[in-house]
């Protein structure tokens, strides 16, 4: 059998890490749009932009490992169009690709707003391309603007603080991250901005770049105008779907798979990572999550069902974002549910429990605590009642 994965990133590359594990002994092509060897994407707005750390690209794997992987990696190669009659992938570079498996992990592009790349100095920070150049210009940039409240600006903004930058966070919402943490948790968590030097900026929308071939200012919807020589935009993410338009898969905010990842009415065809739509057997609905763990774990699902010994995709949902020295961490549904419990700030180890309407937890926000992150992250999996949840030695109370 001949299997062919398009996408490089943790999706992809765990897909073929498991499909060796599994004994899987036939050929794999690999195909990734970048030149550089798979890397980890997290990085890109945190390490990567750290004024004193380690800003090179973190493998995913060895050399060593890649060797041992014998796969048929082609980087610097885009696909463009999916034939799948034919079975066949093509690419950029007008090369061909059959398959008799295809793995759909081709991620999310940036959202990105009208003239940004008509001038230099503005980032939408996808690549590990984008953040060396970022890091570049950081050390000369004086005023820096961050387009949107959520992780990408807010991470862009904590490190120009550390290079002593002027830095201006834009958001469009009363409240950034209310739509995924409730307004507020979502205060609490702004206030990290304004105790660190950072204006914030709510309730007001981008309108326009000025500047002649590099940017100069951001012009907001209510007049006002920043001065900027770097602009770092972080406005969300849309499915990588465009080189599947002509193909006939079914999509829809994403590739719509069925509960082990493999495409719907395309037997042949599975999807992972942040592409994939797939009936969530933990929360009873159709979900597509743009997280690195949800990504990392379908490899071991795709490859499982690839290799005839299927398993559910159930991961639960974890994000975390490193802002002013302090980790924020994210697991489950927080907006599916109601905040049941709060204590302490960003500043002083928040931890936020939410209910659904039966009690039981549904999501956390735990800031500076990962042991208590995790268990919050197995009292989800099992449907543990949010009292239940183990939070000593804190003391705290139910309600807010």
């Amino acid at each position: 059998m001949s299997i062919v994965i398009v996408g490089a990133s943790v999706a992809g590359v765990r897909t073929a890490q498991a499909l060796r594990s599994g004994g899987f002994e036939g050929s794999i092509t690999l195909l990734g749009e970048e030149l550089h060897h798979p890397y980890d994407k997290p990085p890109i707005t945190k390490a990567m932009l750290d004024a004193s750390g380690d800003r090179a690209p973190i493998p995913l794997l060895s050399e060593e490992s890649l060797t041992a992987l014998d796969v048929n990696l082609r980087l610097g190669e885009r696909a463009v169009a999916l034939d799948p009659e034919r079975r066949i992938v093509t690419t950029a570079t007008g090369a061909a690709l059959t398959y008799e498996h295809l793995v759909i992990a081709t991620g999310v592009v940036p959202r990105t707003l009208g003239a940004m790349d008509a001038l230099s100095g503005v980032y939408a920070m996808r690549t590990a391309d984008d953040a060396a150049d970022v890091q570049a210009a950081l050390p000369h940039a004086e005023h820096v603007v961050a387009i949107g409240g959520g992780f990408i600006g807010a991470e862009f903004a904590s490190a120009a603080k550390n290079y002593g930058c002027s830095v201006t966070v834009v958001e469009a919402q009363p409240i950034p991250m209310a739509h995924v943490v409730g307004s507020e948790v979502g205060a609490l968590l702004a206030e990290l901005h304004t105790a660190n030097g950072v204006e914030l900026l709510t309730g007001v929308a981008f309108s326009r770049f000025e500047g002649s071939q590099k940017v100069s200012a951001v012009v907001l919807d209510d007049g006002r105008s920043l001065p900027s020589d770097l602009v770092v935009v972080g406005i969300g993410t849309l499915p990588s779907t465009q080189w599947l338009a002509t193909s006939g898969l079914p999509i829809a905010d994403g590739v719509e798979c069925d509960e082990q990842l493999r495409v719907v009415g395309f037997p042949d065809i599975h999807a992972a990572g942040d592409i994939a739509r797939w009936p969530h057997p933990l929360y009873g609905t159709s979900m597509r999550i743009e997280h690195w763990t949800n990504a990392n774990d379908h490899g071991a699902v795709v490859a499982a069902s690839i290799l005839g010994h299927p398993v559910p995709a159930t991961p639960v949902p974890y994000v975390w974002s490193d802002q002013y020295g302090h980790r924020i961490q994210i697991v489950g549904r927080p907006n599916a549910g109601e905040l049941a419990l709060r204590v302490g700030d960003a500043e002083d180890h928040l931890v936020a429990l939410y209910a659904d309407k039966d009690g039981s937890l549904i999501g956390a926000v735990v800031v500076d605590d990962p042991r208590l992150l995790m268990r919050c992250r197995k009292a989800i999996a099992k449907g543990a009642r949010v009292d239940e949840v183990d939070l000593a030695p804190r003391k705290t109370s139910i309600g807010t």
